[in-house]
């Protein structure tokens, strides 16, 4: 598996204290606010994981399923809600923990789902931005790296439908051969 990748971007080292310093921001941020963080599965696990435990502050957690890739390496423009939240969004602070910004096309989607089912504020955490993959108007609130224009995988982002690279403990560049 490690030898499919062209080159590591971000380290698990790098992650780690990456974490630790979004975790420290939104503690601050947040620390009278009870926000609930929600999770876009399946890539966010790790980030939410890591993230979660370097916030000091109340806060609630809960996922959502939203897919616009349906197994291929690009974004399909097609928004599905396979899992909706269990929690109610109505007069909370939502943070959005993100693996990846790439496209902005789901993110712009569940934003606007829960600025019209009430939610107070709705801002966005992300582990990794690709401002260069962006078709929409869209940016996060808080942002761990930004990366190139590549196709990564690792730290929950996969490729394909059977979800190969979620694993590595960091993120790396998939090399072209592999998924061409």
């Amino acid at each position: 598996m490690h030898n499919d990748i062209k080159e590591i971007l971000v380290t698990e080292e790098q992650i780690r204290e990456k974490c630790k310093e979004l975790g420290s921001v939104l503690s601050e941020d947040y620390k009278n606010k009870k926000p609930l963080v929600v999770g876009l599965l399946k890539g966010c696990v790790p980030f939410i994981g890591d993230l979660a435990k370097n916030i000091s502050a109340y806060i609630q957690i809960d996922y959502m399923d939203v897919s616009s890739y349906h197994g291929g390496t690009q974004s399909s423009g097609e928004i599905r809600i396979l899992k909706d939240l269990s929690t109610s969004v109505k007069g909370r602070h939502v943070i959005i923990a993100e693996d990846i910004v790439d496209t902005g096309r789901t993110l712009k989607e569940v934003i606007s789902l829960f600025e019209s089912r009430g939610a107070l504020s709705v801002r966005v955490v992300t582990l990794l931005d690709k401002p260069e993959g962006r078709i929409v108007d869209i940016e996060a609130d808080y942002i761990g790296f930004t990366i190139p224009k590549a196709f990564v995988v690792g730290y929950g982002l996969d490729y394909g439908e059977y979800e190969f690279y979620r694993n590595l403990p960091y993120v790396g560049v998939l090399k072209e051969e592999v998924y061409s």
